[in-house]
């Protein structure tokens, strides 16, 4: 079977030399990878931390190939899986496992208020469409540091695994990875079962910030959410693609 796996994070530039990004590393994707290329699979693994792959992402064995391509950015990754899924090319896949933690929003801009006295938190409601007129853009290779306060602005960045079905046309199983702060495991999975179905994902791995150390939820699984200890969780996610895969006469 050949698999394609997202993992680590992405970051958004501010400018030249800062960005926002996550605390995530893609260790668990890393891990998925590694067992998919143990099991016989071929992997494409897509990640901002080739590190963790360690030797074997610079070996392309006969039996079981690791093709390991790394990322910074969300526009990196954007135009990796374009590349890997675009043109006709998802259908060279039978699962894709999509783990990286993406950003949800981009830098579209950094503003200073210049000379303005202007509070932004105390405008009133009627006040706020029009506080960029107050902003002046800043646009630097790097940012000075001698501001009082900068603005930025951010944008929504568009759902990459909500483009794997439509517009890449993926037809093979999808692995979706949902990761909540602060609800209980009953929300959790409520959660996460809409989102799996909104992505027309086959399976979810969910955890919360909380236990992500210990234990995430893999789903559905004879209509229910299993716990699976985060040392057998890269080992169970492939069982069950595997599975999926033998129902649908692949693998």
């Amino acid at each position: 079977m050949r698999i394609l796996v997202t993992a680590g994070n992405t970051q958004t530039p501010i400018d030249q030399v800062r960005c926002i990004t996550n605390i995530f590393t893609g260790q668990t994707g890393t891990q998925i990878a590694l067992e998919g290329v143990r099991r016989g699979h071929s992997v494409v693994l897509l990640t901002s931390h080739p590190e963790l792959v360690g030797e074997s992402g610079s070996t392309r064995l006969e039996k079981q190939p690791l093709v390991v391509q790394s990322y910074r950015t969300f526009d990196d990754l954007r135009g990796l899986m374009s590349q890997e899924l675009g043109l006709g090319r998802a259908s060279t896949y039978q699962a894709i496992i999509h783990s990286a933690a993406v950003s949800d929003y981009s830098v579209e801009g950094v503003f200073t208020l210049g000379n303005s006295n202007l509070d932004p938190p105390r405008l009133l409601p009627y006040q706020r469409p029009r506080l960029e007129a107050y902003l002046t853009r800043v646009q630097a290779g790097k940012v000075k540091s001698g501001y009082d306060q900068l603005w930025l602005k951010l944008v929504p960045t568009e759902k990459l695994v909500d483009r794997i079905r439509a517009p890449w046309n993926f037809k093979g199983i999808l692995v979706k990875f949902k990761l909540e702060v602060g609800v209980s495991d009953e929300e959790l999975l409520s959660i996460a079962e809409t989102s799996r179905l909104h992505s027309d994902a086959d399976l979810m791995v969910a955890n919360t910030f909380e236990g992500r150390r210990s234990h995430a939820y893999l789903g559905p699984l004879g209509g229910r959410y299993e716990r699976v200890e985060r040392p057998l969780l890269a080992a169970r996610v492939l069982d069950e693609v595997e599975a999926l895969a033998a129902q649908r006469g692949g693998g």
